[in-house]
């Protein structure tokens, strides 16, 4: 049995719950839609249980669903140091502000290899990829400058493995993460960890939505290193989030105030896509377009403007994840709805199944 173990429940209140191992999604399920779908009412009891491909008949025509359409990149990198010793990398952004004046290019990264990892110590990769370490950070990452006869994302696209998080004990299998960790809609570049709530539409699925009257606009935000970072001991609130490139076109915006006009909701797919919306709302419940860095942490107390139902997975205890589920949700409404999914078999985490977060309650299917 797993359990975050926070010792006062006044230090991070709904956050601490537990799972066996079991219960850990190692591998997607057999089809993107196949998987379970817990619909939760918002602050209340009810609950149902639903297969992915039953969502268009829990929603409304005239909706708005607003997906994340960011692309998760071959982040992790292996290498060796000297003496051929083996380090793993990820890349987890790119500094672009960084004095690069020595040629190359600058990136914070994760890595971990046998014994501490110096500054001035160097790396080489295949490709002809090379790096030295310049510093180590404050928030962890290590500050990396790379060459080679490529950029670090064209190497990357060569000789990367698809980043899966650190819970899925596993080696990455050629003939499925690449593709299963990724939504079908995936387009800009960006993402080192999958906006994993759109892992389980399939291009029927999205068809099939928009026939029945759903609408469905993208936004991108590059989902960075911190997203699962737990909490630590003693935190009374979750440290803010670092800042995440974004982009809400203005076609999304216009589409959100379109679906205010006809009375429709609008149903953010993953925590990504509420920070932004939320980010971004005016207090008449519409969004303003445009591009940036979005750092906004949502907490319990928070109002929310835009978003009137939260498609989710099952996050790890103890995160900004679920912190922001709690928050739209209530806590004591999420933490019985993590109760009931341990207790009747739903699988969790980025592999895991989905939960959908909303007023009204469909009549479910036996499972």
């Amino acid at each position: 049995m797993k359990s975050a173990g926070i010792d006062s429940s006044r230090e991070a209140p709904g956050l601490d719950y537990e799972l066996p191992e079991e219960r850990i999604a190692l591998w997607p399920a057999p089809k993107r839609d196949g998987s379970r779908l817990l619909e939760v009412e918002r602050h209340g009891t009810r609950l149902g249980n639903y297969r992915f491909s039953d969502l268009p008949r829990l929603l409304r025509k005239g909706d708005l669903v607003v997906l994340n359409d960011s692309r998760v990149f071959p982040a992790r990198l292996r290498g060796t140091r000297a003496g051929g010793r083996p380090v793993e990398v990820l890349l987890t952004e790119s500094l672009s502000s960084t004095d690069t004046s020595n040629g190359g290019e600058c990136w914070a990264v994760l890595a971990r290899g046998s014994g501490r990892l110096r500054a001035g110590e160097e790396w080489s990769f295949a490709a002809g990829l090379r790096a030295v370490v310049i510093r180590r950070r404050e928030d962890e990452r290590l500050e990396v400058r790379f060459d080679g006869p490529t950029t670090v994302l064209e190497a990357a696209a060569s000789i990367g493995e698809t980043p899966l998080p650190p819970y899925i004990r596993r080696a990455v299998e050629p003939d499925v993460d690449p593709h299963r960790y990724q939504t079908v809609y995936a387009d800009p570049v960006g993402s080192c960890a999958a906006p994993t709530a759109g892992l389980h539409f399939t291009r029927e699925l999205l068809g099939r939505m928009e026939k029945e009257g759903v609408r469905i606009a993208r936004l991108t935000l590059h989902v960075g290193w911190a997203t699962f970072r737990p909490l630590r001991e003693g935190d009374s609130m979750p440290p803010r989030l670092p800042p995440e490139p974004y982009v809400l076109p203005e076609t999304t915006a216009n589409a959100v105030a379109a679906a205010r006009r006809r009375g429709g909701r609008v149903i953010a797919v993953g925590t990504t896509c509420a920070r932004v919306l939320e980010a971004r709302a005016t207090d008449a419940g519409e969004v303003r377009g445009g591009r940036g860095s979005c750092g906004l942490t949502i907490t319990p107390g928070h109002r929310f403007r835009v978003v009137d139902a939260l498609l989710t997975n099952f996050h790890l205890p103890r995160t900004t994840l679920l912190v922001l589920v709690s928050a739209f949700a209530g806590v004591s409404t999420t933490l019985a709805a993590y109760r009931t999914a341990v207790a009747s078999g739903y699988r969790f985490y980025s592999y895991g199944d989905a939960m959908l977060i909303q007023a009204e309650r469909g009549e479910p299917d036996a499972l």
